[in-house]
């Protein structure tokens, strides 16, 4: 709060603007996270969960419309190593 903010989360983009603020140093949000990383720092997670969290809706949503980790390949068929098209010569 002393910084600006309404909470007390600290984003890549706040520790960002509040090390241009203070250092009059330009780093994108990348190189922020790279600065922390050598520091040391690591992302936190809060250890708490929502009390409104639905863990079986979760579950079913993950099997329904989680994206497949992978494409389907296509079938492999016989083909040419020319650029041109069989059907052009």
């Amino acid at each position: 709060m002393v910084h600006g903010w309404a909470d007390q989360r600290w984003t890549l983009a706040r520790v960002k603007t509040l090390i241009g603020r203070l250092f009059h140093v330009s780093y994108t949000v990348e190189g922020t996270w790279r600065l922390l990383k050598r520091q040391g720092r690591s992302w936190q997670q809060p250890t708490r969960r929502a009390i409104e969290r639905d863990d079986a809706a979760v579950e079913l949503w993950k099997e329904e419309a989680w994206p497949p980790g992978r494409a389907v390949r296509r079938r492999v068929t016989a083909g040419s190593s020319s650029r041109m098209r069989p059907a052009s010569r």
